[in-house]
């Protein structure tokens, strides 16, 4: 499979409610579009979709990291977008451990679970992709999200294969009434 399209998508928050977010909070995702073979037909074997997410998942987290720096990801999430000519599975088997394995290595390890989103859509859906820290799954300072819409995919016989990345925790996070930077070393907070 070779990617058709790649787009791009980059959030950079400097400010929030009137405090500035230091470090700033950068968020982006990367879209690779490629045709969905399996289109408009049942296949029982899908393993040709998570062998395939390797090379593009090289090549789109490789994007995304390069978006954030000289910064670096801590936090990640992956979705995959198919068109309507296909199965929400197609999307799913894009996304397996395969997948996962290159966004880690793109991240410079990470241990936790990637958080994912999949939907059958046509183009111009919403996506929102959950982001969740890297290496440990519950620190809720890390509970975000980025949302992106793709205009003009994915077409009907196409999908769309995203990750996600972001440099910190959300902009201005508070727990019990404190901002997160204030209880750093607590166990799960920071």
């Amino acid at each position: 499979m070779k990617i058709k399209r790649i787009l791009t998508f980059f959030d950079e928050t400097r400010e929030a409610s009137g405090k500035p977010t230091e470090p700033v909070l950068r968020k982006c995702a990367v879209a690779a579009i490629v045709q969905n073979p399996f289109a408009s037909r049942y296949v029982e074997d899908l393993s040709l979709l998570r062998k395939e997410s390797e090379s593009i998942g090289r090549e789109i987290c490789a994007i995304a990291v390069g978006l954030l720096a000289p910064h670096r990801p801590i936090s990640y999430g992956k979705a995959a977008v198919i068109g309507i000519a296909g199965e929400q599975e197609h999307g799913n088997a894009m996304l397996t451990t395969v997948f996962g394995n290159v966004m880690r290595d793109a991240a410079g390890g990470g241990k936790a679970w990637i958080s994912s989103f999949t939907k059958r859509a046509a183009p111009g859906a919403a996506i929102d992709i959950p982001l969740a820290h890297k290496d440990a799954l519950y620190v809720r300072s890390h509970y975000d999200g980025i949302s992106i819409t793709l205009h003009d995919a994915p077409l009907p016989d196409e999908i769309a294969v995203i990750c996600a990345y972001a440099t910190r925790g959300r902009a201005n996070h508070r727990v019990g009434g404190l901002a997160a930077d204030d209880i750093k070393g607590i166990d799960g907070l920071s």
